[in-house]
This record gives structure tokens, C-alpha cells and sequence, in this order.
């Protein structure tokens, strides 16, 4: 009978860890867009590996703290005085769906579907894409390791995106 229960309560451990585990990385992909949506794209560094890498296909790749702190500030109304004559999103909300997560021990992956509301170079934008992840516990803590976008269309909304070109949102 004490072997059956010490069974239990290590099965039990297990569990309670695994879900955990997700709760902590849905927590993160939660924090993302938090930052996003509220304008605090200084913050978003922290939430990848120092080597931590994004993908963001067609609109630019970063790797390392600095240079993802480089990719988000482009974000956001220019400060005062500051020329905005460079393709920019200047307002954007991002609502995620289906949040999946494969768990293996200290890493893991997942993907979850994007639908944005950005407001590029001034003109309303329709955005569909999924987040493809990967994941890992460094301190105890989950990070980022990569994080890739893949666009479906990003089209302005008086366009819609029943049309060939369905990517017209593009850095240069």
C-alpha cells in the first residue's frame, strides 16, 4: 500500500509540475502580447534568452537582446521632434487564439494564431499570422529561445485580403 502511494504522489508531483509548466509559458506568450498591446516594447527583451532569436519573416529577424530591443522600438509614435519617414506601426492590438504547448522537461515548443489591428503608416491594417515557438526554463524561469511569425495576409482593411498580393505590410 506505501509503494502504491508514493506511485501516486510522484504521478501526482508530475502532473502538478507539467501544468505548471504551461500555465508558466502561457504566462509568457500572455506577457508578449501584453507589452505589445500596451506600448511597453522596452520590456520585451527580457522575456527571450540572451541568445534568444525572432523571425518575423518579411519584416525583419533579430537575434540577442539588443538587437530585438532594436527590432520593437521602431514600434510606438516617434518621440517629439523625431522624423517619421520610415515605414512604421504606430498603434497596434494583438488578440492570440488555440495556444498550444509541447512540453520536453527544461524545453518546449508551441504555436498560437495571431489576429492584429495595427495601424501602419497611418492607414488601418487587417493582420492573421501564427506564432511559432520555442521555449526554454533557464533560472526557473521561462524565456523565449525563438519566436517566429508566419504571416497569412497583412493587408490594409479598406483592401481586404481576398487579393493575390496579401503582404503589403513591409519594412523597406
Amino acid at each position: 500500500m506505501a509503494a502504491d502511494l508514493e506511485t501516486r504522489v510522484k504521478e501526482l508531483e508530475a502532473k502538478v509540475r507539467e501544468l505548471t509548466d504551461r500555465e508558466a509559458i502561457r504566462d509568457l506568450r500572455y506577457k508578449y502580447h501584453e507589452y505589445v498591446n500596451e506600448g511597453k516594447f522596452s520590456e520585451i527583451p527580457q522575456l527571450f534568452t540572451a541568445d534568444g532569436e525572432l523571425d518575423f519573416a518579411h519584416l525583419g529577424k533579430a537575434r540577442g537582446h539588443a538587437e530585438i530591443a532594436r527590432f520593437f522600438g521602431g514600434l510606438g509614435e516617434p518621440p517629439p521632434g523625431v522624423r517619421n519617414d520610415q515605414p512604421r506601426i504606430t498603434w497596434v492590438k494583438q488578440f492570440i487564439h488555440n495556444h498550444t504547448i509541447n512540453l520536453n522537461g527544461d524545453s518546449g515548443s508551441g504555436f498560437a494564431y495571431l489576429e492584429a489591428k495595427p495601424i501602419y503608416n497611418g492607414e488601418a491594417f487587417l493582420v492573421a499570422a501564427r506564432y511559432d515557438d520555442e521555449y526554454v526554463r533557464q533560472n526557473g524561469q521561462w524565456k523565449f529561445k525563438r519566436m517566429n511569425l508566419v504571416p497569412y495576409f497583412m493587408v490594409p482593411l479598406k483592401e481586404g485580403w481576398a487579393q493575390k498580393d496579401r503582404l503589403k505590410m513591409r519594412t523597406h
